[in-house]
C-alpha cells in the first residue's frame, strides 16, 4: 500500500506522541504503514508512507537517488549566480552536495500557512523550484542558508514519481494496496 499524504506545518514525521506536538496519528488512521523518507517538522507538503519494507528502503536510502522536488521562499532575492552554486553542489559541514537543478518560479497557488511565514516589509523574497537527489537533515534549508538566502517556506511537491497534486493540507490519499 502506498499513501500520499500533504503534511501540515509542525506536524512530526512520527506516529508516536512527543510532548504537544502534532504527530501522522492526529491525520492517518491506518494499521502498518510507516514513512518512506521524512520531512522536518517547520516543513510541509508530500509524505509518502507504505507498509512495504522494499519499498520504503528504496524511497528513503540515498543511494537510490530518489528525486525530491520542493517550491523554496528564500528570503532575499539571489541572483542567477547564486543558484549557479546550487547546481553544483555546495560544501555542507557533511559534505558536498549532489549537484541540485534549481529555477526561479512565481509563488505557487498553496495553502496558507499557520502561522504565516515571518515577513519583513524592507526585505523581499522569492520563491524557486528546488530539487535534489539526496536526503540529508534539513539539506535544502542548510543549502540556500549556505548561499545566504535563508528559507522561510519549504513545499516538498514531489518523490520520486509520486506528486502532491490537489491533496490539501492534512489530507491524505492512498493509490495502491
Amino acid at each position: 500500500m502506498i499513501v500520499l499524504f500533504n503534511k501540515p506545518f509542525q506536524v512530526l514525521s512520527q506516529f508516536t506522541t512527543e510532548g504537544d506536538k502534532s504527530v501522522l496519528a492526529d491525520y492517518i488512521d491506518i494499521p502498518g504503514i510507516y514513512c518512506a523518507g521524512r520531512l522536518d517538522y517547520d516543513s510541509e507538503g508530500l509524505l509518502i508512507l507504505t507498509d512495504d519494507g522494499r519499498l520504503q528502503q528504496r524511497i528513503a536510502n540515498p543511494k537510490y537517488r530518489k528525486e525530491k522536488g520542493y517550491w523554496v521562499q528564500v528570503e532575499g532575492i539571489p541572483a542567477g549566480s547564486d543558484l549557479e552554486k546550487l547546481r553544483r553542489g555546495v560544501e555542507l559541514r557533511d559534505g558536498l552536495t549532489r549537484p541540485a537543478r534549481v529555477v526561479f518560479i512565481k509563488p505557487p497557488e498553496v495553502w496558507p500557512r499557520e502561522p504565516p511565514i515571518r515577513e519583513r516589509r524592507e526585505i523581499p523574497t522569492r520563491w524557486l523550484d528546488l530539487t535534489i537527489s539526496e536526503g540529508r537533515n534539513r539539506q535544502v534549508r542548510r543549502m540556500t542558508a549556505h548561499i545566504g538566502f535563508p528559507t522561510l517556506r519549504l513545499i516538498r511537491y514531489r518523490v520520486g514519481e509520486w506528486y502532491l497534486g490537489d491533496l490539501q493540507v492534512g489530507e491524505y490519499r492512498i493509490i495502491g494496496k
